[in-house]
């Protein structure tokens, strides 16, 4: 199963809206077939690996990390394709939460005749799922929030100065979580200061990930990268609507997907911003600031993980801070998260969190 879970996770932000899954096939004590769900959400995990484990699935064990479907989309259900290959057991991780599968595929595989064993390794496949549980619970995605600072929590001095406060390992390993999610989200502030192209560069993947900016106005520059590169790589832009009728037309000239959300009047909901990215399919996005949008995010309960990564160099207290005001009078009202990684890289720490249950 751990192995099927490894497996499913080299599908994350490579197959939304389908979940990340992992199946290995083993007969007679050897592996004889694995797969993973591909690029765009098909093949799924069970067929990949049931084609290359041939007419030796008869008879075999499938350790699967999510419930195999048992509805008709744009494939076959995969929990009649486990039927008709033969498998005599199916080891699943945990049931999928999806109302069309939820339950149902076990049902199928045990009315014909499959021994079916479940909760191996739920907690990890949890949190692999977590996203696509989200959006099928919730309708919105699992939300990264990724923070460079400094040692004293800022991301630039105060004339606007941040490149580069980390490391080039560092942004290395960025370009690799961006690769993880489906998308990579900035405020429209960070747009503008930064001119960034959010794309995962030197890591040999196949789908980029959308890139999704906020900005309520949509006063963004025309001449940017995210406009010159809008028709190659998916740019959708939340906005309000207040925004002038001209950027319109012109962001949609140039390739970029306009998505109406809903406005406080100060700036865009960000709990209707993760709806309208669930309702188009986004199951993990990848938050890359500014201090504004992480601030509005945190506000709202919308960060599932935080993701540090602190350098050693002091900027001072006139340098803009990582995130924006959050109005907490009582440190019992701060939100808070549970230490699960750290580790150095480069000259840099990583930190990485999880929404806090106590």
């Amino acid at each position: 199963m751990s192995l099927a879970l490894s497996l499913g996770r080299r599908g994350q932000g490579q197959c939304w809206p389908n979940p990340a899954v992992g199946c290995v096939i083993v007969k007679d004590g050897r592996i004889v077939g694995r797969g993973w769900t591909q690029p765009g959400g098909r093949p799924h995990a069970e067929p990949e690996a049931l084609a290359r484990a041939g007419a030796l699935a008869r008879g075999a064990t499938a350790y699967v990390s999510l419930e195999p479907c048992a509805h008709f989309g744009k494939t076959p259900p995969c929990a009649q394709a486990l039927i008709d290959a033969g498998v005599k057991r199916v080891v699943a991780a945990i049931e999928d939460s999806d109302s069309r599968v939820s339950g149902h595929g076990f049902a199928m595989l045990r009315d014909a005749g499959i021994e079916v064993t479940t909760g191996i390794c739920a907690d990890e496949a949890a949190r692999d799922h977590a996203g696509f549980f989200l959006k099928t619970e919730q309708g919105r995605p699992f939300v990264t929030l990724k923070l460079a600072n400094s040692f004293d929590g800022r991301i630039a001095t105060a004339t606007g100065e941040s490149k580069w406060i980390t490391g080039p390992d560092a942004r290395r390993a960025v370009h690799a979580m961006r690769a993880r999610h489906d998308a990579v989200i900035v405020g429209g502030g960070t747009a503008r200061a930064d001119d960034p192209s959010l794309t995962v560069r030197d890591m040999g993947i196949s789908r980029q990930p959308v890139r999704v900016v906020i900005s309520r106005h949509l006063d963004l520059p025309l001449m940017g990268q995210l406009a010159r590169t809008a028709k190659d790589v998916p740019l959708w832009i939340c906005h309000g609507s207040g925004a002038d009728a001209d950027r319109l037309r012109a962001w949609e000239g140039v390739g970029a997907t306009l998505i109406h959300c809903a406005s406080d009047g100060l700036q865009l909901e960000a709990a209707d911003v993760l709806q309208q990215l669930g309702q188009a399919g986004l199951t993990r996005v990848f938050c890359e600031g500014g201090s504004g949008l992480a601030a509005s995010l945190l506000k709202q309960d919308l960060v599932d993980e935080l993701i540090g990564f602190t350098a050693g160099v002091v900027i001072g207290g006139d340098g803009l801070s990582s995130i924006g005001s959050l109005g907490h009078e009582a440190l019992a009202d701060a939100p808070r998260f549970d230490l699960i990684e750290q580790t150095q890289i480069g000259p840099d720490l990583l930190h990485r969190w999880a929404r806090s249950l106590r």
